[in-house]
């Protein structure tokens, strides 16, 4: 049978009124994981993992499944109502999502998210139907040394997402990597940066960085300002104009598609390619000084990506057993449990499984559409909440999200002491997402480089001997030269002197 007529009778399977309930629920579970910060889909996956003792397979992986996308759905609306990044991936949303909400335009913005997610999560689910097998090997073709190369090449970014800080910019970069190296060494476990306090050999738990230094930064901001709302525009459309989908559609169908291939390879998680896809739609833009202050563009960007991501792990983990992050790894311990063995052989021991899933996703996917349009309105009324009530909810809400990863108060502690890193850094003038960006890719950065030299007896030779590494690094010099060549161009000369270079 071919992918149409496996499709088709997946799709009947998913079209069952008890499978269509699980997948229902997973939707509203997922959307509900999104929209509260520090949960995450991975902690809600994997508390439901005793039901696979009781519930049929199918059902069951619908409702898994359904969870994470449905959480990536979700993730966009506190990052762009209140400026709450839930989770990593949700950070370059927040970049230009909530300064569109600033600007009485959260109503836009969370409609471009929702079509955004739904464009790149039914591409994604086109290729995962019919190129799985196919597009597996790629993963396959990535070692250490691609994946350090990978990583520098995202590091090139750092710069651009600095815009015209320059100086500061690399300066909040070194700052994140300085975060990330408290712990644990991740190769020899020694520790790092503790100060011989037990609470530090885990290191800065990440979603407690970013709550602190988006949401309680922004509330010590506002604080300040002794604003009487969060945004004190008036509210300007409940939708997206034509305008804002022609401006977002090719940013999310090029998001889409990178997001896709890069989501194939094990370890580039949604909070890489987010950023590599808005930055290179930042490039690719006309008015690139716009991203950063409101452009719907950005946001398209980052949802696309984020779905299109989450997708593509799916095809390494069916096609091949290899999870592409730490949701799909739960989803192969689901797997494990009712005995399949996720690989070549899934797609012809249990086709009904396997095509039932995917074609749920398609169900899925339209779900999280209908459901998230019509509660646009919702979200856009938190512009009316006085700040006096909305501002000590959003850190009750921050707090409860930070406790809520390991239920610990030194958690909290970190997001409050974030908060006031965060309000320092934009009081200086300091960007916050090379931070963000450096914080996410030191581990994988640094993990990788070691294997690798680990793999060539101490040779740094390794990451220019291998083609796709030297090509990798290569594009990478050229993204660092042509920043530094649109910044000299950009600044403007000194009295009597050339071009400030």
């Amino acid at each position: 049978m071919s992918a149409f007529h496996w499709l088709g009778h997946g799709l009947t399977m998913a079209l069952e009124p008890q499978t269509l309930l699980y997948g229902l629920t997973g939707c509203l579970l997922g959307t509900l994981v999104g929209v509260l910060p520090g949960i995450g889909p991975t902690s809600a996956i994997a508390m439901l993992l005793p039901l696979t003792a009781v519930l049929p397979p199918g059902p069951a992986l619908v409702m898994m499944a359904a969870i994470y996308y449905g959480a990536m759905y979700g993730g966009s609306t506190t990052a762009i109502v209140v400026n709450i990044p839930g989770e990593a991936s949700s950070v370059p949303t927040a970049l230009d999502g909530y300064p569109l909400a600033r600007q009485g335009r959260a109503g836009a913005a969370l409609g471009v998210a929702a079509v955004a997610s739904f464009v790149a999560g039914t591409l994604g689910l086109v290729g995962l139907t019919f190129f799985a097998p196919t597009l597996a090997t790629v993963a396959l073709a990535f070692g250490p040394p691609e994946y350090f190369a990978l990583t520098v090449l995202a590091a090139a970014l750092v710069a651009s997402l600095s815009g015209g800080h320059g100086l500061k910019g690399a300066a909040a970069a070194l700052l994140g990597l300085l975060v990330a190296m408290v712990g644990l060494d991740p190769v020899t476990g020694v520790a790092r940066w503790t100060f011989g306090w037990l609470p530090l050999t885990a290191g800065f738990p990440f979603v407690a960085v970013i709550i602190g230094l988006f949401a309680v930064s922004e509330v010590l901001m506002a604080a300040e300002e002794r604003v009487r709302h969060l945004y004190e525009t008036r509210v300007r459309g409940w939708l997206p104009t034509r305008r804002d989908l022609r401006l977002a559609t090719p940013a999310m169908l090029r998001a889409s598609l990178l997001g896709f291939l890069l989501g194939l390879l094990p370890g580039c998680s949604p909070s890489v390619t987010t950023f590599v896809a808005y930055d290179a739609e930042r490039r690719l833009s006309r008015r690139p000084e716009r991203f950063g202050r409101g452009a719907i563009e950005g946001v398209a960007a980052a949802e696309a990506a984020n779905n299109a991501t989450s997708t593509a792990g799916f095809v390494p983990l069916f096609a091949l057993g290899l999870p592409a992050g730490p949701v799909p790894a739960v989803l192969l311990g689901g797997l494990m449990m009712y005995g399949l063995d996720p690989g070549p052989e899934l797609f012809r021991q249990h086709p009904d499984l396997v095509w039932t899933v995917i074609a749920s996703m398609y169900v899925g996917n339209l779900i999280l559409l209908l459901l998230n349009l019509p509660l646009i309105g919702l979200w856009v009324r938190v512009a009316r909440v006085p700040f006096a009530v909305l501002g000590p909810a959003i850190l009750v809400l921050s707090a409860l999200g930070a406790y809520s990863l390991r239920y610990s108060l030194f958690d909290v502690g970190v997001a409050l002491a974030f908060g006031a890193v965060g309000y320092g850094l934009r009081k200086l003038g300091f960007p916050v997402a090379p931070l963000v960006l450096a914080n996410v890719l030191a581990p994988l950065m640094e993990e990788s480089f070691r294997q690798s030299l680990t793999m060539a007896g101490g040779s740094p030779a390794i990451f220019v001997s291998r083609p796709l590494a030297g090509a990798f690094l290569a594009l990478a010099v050229g993204v660092l030269v042509v920043g530094l060549r649109r910044r000299g161009r950009s600044e403007p000369a000194a009295p009597g002197g050339p071009v400030a270079a």
